[in-house]
């Protein structure tokens, strides 16, 4: 695991914009540690906060868009994935990353990604902003859905 280059992150103002975190629920204790992470920092931002969650990752893109089409400014899409012994991993893997990429360029509004594509759970609770984890990929998809949505407000005020 490399967190190596890691931007510092500073506190962006979240207070008028509106994100909706959308979270998987498989893998109950990563998944949880990501939406906290997600919860704290927008909450420390001020952003409003909307959740929706849907079963699995593969569900992730089809709500972000709904979310983003009914007025969010951004979304945050949390997921676990953790490789098995068949191809199912890719195909999830592959189809949520693609999903939420198209998303963002379809409605021009940013998707935090939050979606741990793992090797196994050890690797999950690393990353998920639990006590003893060494990072917190909730919080960071959440600061970048954030900072991305005050950059295009300031782009397109141009």
């Amino acid at each position: 695991m490399s967190a190596g280059g890691k931007p510092e992150q500073t506190g962006v103002d979240g207070r008028g914009l509106t994100v909706a975190i959308v979270h998987g629920t498989w893998h109950p204790r990563i998944a949880d540690g990501l939406l906290a992470g997600a919860r704290r920092t927008l909450a420390e931002a001020g952003a409003t906060v909307l959740e929706y969650a849907v079963p699995g990752s593969f569900e992730l893109p089809v709500v972000a868009q709904a979310a983003l089409e009914a007025g969010a400014d951004a979304a945050v899409a949390l997921g676990v994935i953790i490789r098995g012994g068949t191809p199912h991993f890719e195909y999830v893997s592959s189809a949520a990353t693609q999903g939420l990429t198209e998303v963002a360029l379809r409605t021009g509004r940013p998707v935090g990604f939050g979606v741990l594509t793992l090797d196994d759970e050890q690797q999950g609770l690393d990353r998920a902003g639990l006590p003893g984890s060494k990072e917190d990929k909730g919080a960071e998809a959440a600061a970048a859905a954030l900072s991305t949505a005050r950059v295009l407000r300031e782009v397109r005020a141009r």
